[in-house]
């Protein structure tokens, strides 16, 4: 099947871009060097085109009621401007997704799942529409998403012709609102995927490109670059983000990915009943035999995903997302490792092509930026 391509597909052309398939979409990777970019979202401000990610809209009486049921975490008590990062998990408590959920309204929503998954994620939450008063509409393939990430993300921003400076300025992070740049309406959210300050802008695609090109026009003096999939993967490993497919999946556990306190919330204070809840409540009761860490090199040589963690000739564990780190200066790592193994300060040996590497078990994230 031909890879879709994103709305802003041209402009990566014209940039340059490399393209990888991503999901089943022609992404760019990098633009001239993925190392730069992710320094740029570090220190200035990085502009990505992450037009692949899916939207669905719930509205109805029942909206919130039906999420509640739907997904682990209690959206009934997300007030209106507010989002919530949950789960989405089968009868069996295996996870299907990781997602950004919004509150537009009293009766509307925005769920955002991951690019990967929208057609799974879209049926799962159709089947569980029976008995709610709601509408549930795909809207993925005619919105596009446009991130500007960085510290210096909340001047471009400012710099792009905003209806409403002051209510940029006063957005809390992980809140949205609807504003218009040029008089292209969007949703504006303080949002992101990179351990920087930052905002994801919700657009029709036909207006995609005019707020791709005021960002860009008004970045230029703040330092900002285009960024790709490579920057913006290295930038969520360094802020200890999970990424589904490597950190999260129907193999790993909740419990094993570092979500488990979501479910734990859940279990303890949601009074409505929720899919899969009797079976997380069954995993609470005992203890993962592996749990996700993060490791830290001694050396030069970086762990890639799928490289075994091993004891001796006894494999311990397993690498899931691995990289020279741009801004520490060394390489890292997050692993799902043996809970005897995992304690903070303990070295383990990563098997690299045949030959051991140590690594020591350390804090997630990596990298936190200075508040």
């Amino acid at each position: 099947m031909a890879l879709q391509k994103t709305s802003l597909y041209e402009k990566h052309e014209a940039l340059g871009a490399s393209f990888t398939d991503f999901g089943g979409w022609d992404m760019p990777l990098k633009y001239e060097n993925d190392v730069e970019e992710h320094k740029a979202v570090r220190s200035a401000a990085g502009l990505f085109d992450l037009s692949h990610m899916g939207e669905f809209r719930i509205t109805g009486p029942d909206a919130a009621a039906y999420l509640d049921y739907t997904l682990v975490s209690n959206m009934g008590i997300l007030k209106v401007g507010k989002a919530k990062y949950s789960i989405l998990v089968d009868e069996n408590g295996k996870i299907l997704d990781d997602l950004i959920t919004y509150r537009l309204g009293e009766e509307e929503f925005l769920v955002v799942p991951n690019a990967s998954n929208v057609a799974t994620d879209f049926e799962a939450f159709q089947a569980r529409t029976e008995g709610f008063d709601v509408e549930l509409k795909n809207e993925s393939a005619e919105t596009s998403l446009v991130a500007v990430q960085g510290p210096k993300s909340e001047e471009i921003l400012l710099a792009m012709d905003p209806s409403d400076a002051e209510a940029i300025k006063e957005l809390k992070y992980y809140a949205s609102l609807p504003v218009k740049f040029g008089g292209v309406e969007v949703l504006l959210a303080r949002t992101g995927y990179t351990g920087e300050d930052g905002f994801e802008i919700y657009v029709p695609n036909a207006e995609a490109a005019k707020i791709w090109d005021a960002a860009a026009e008004a970045g230029k003096e703040f330092g900002i670059k285009p960024a790709g999939l490579a920057a913006r993967d290295s930038l969520r490993l360094e802020a200890g983000m999970p990424l589904y497919g490597n950190e999260l999946g129907k193999d790993i556990s909740v419990f094993e990915s570092g979500l488990g306190r979501l479910v734990e919330i859940a279990l303890e204070k949601k009074k409505a009943d929720f899919v899969g809840r009797e079976a997380l409540a069954k995993l609470a009761e005992t203890e993962s035999e592996r749990i996700l860490v993060g490791l830290k090199a001694q050396a030069k040589r970086p762990a890639r995903g799928g490289a075994q963690l091993v004891d001796g000739e006894t494999v311990i564990g397993e690498v899931t997302s691995g990289i020279p780190s741009p801004t520490l200066g060394y390489p890292v790592a997050m692993a799902l490792v043996n809970r005897d193994h995992s304690e903070l300060g303990t070295t383990v040996d990563v098997d690299i092509r045949g030959k051991k590497a140590p690594f020591d078990v350390v804090a997630l994230p990596f990298y936190k930026r200075e508040s």
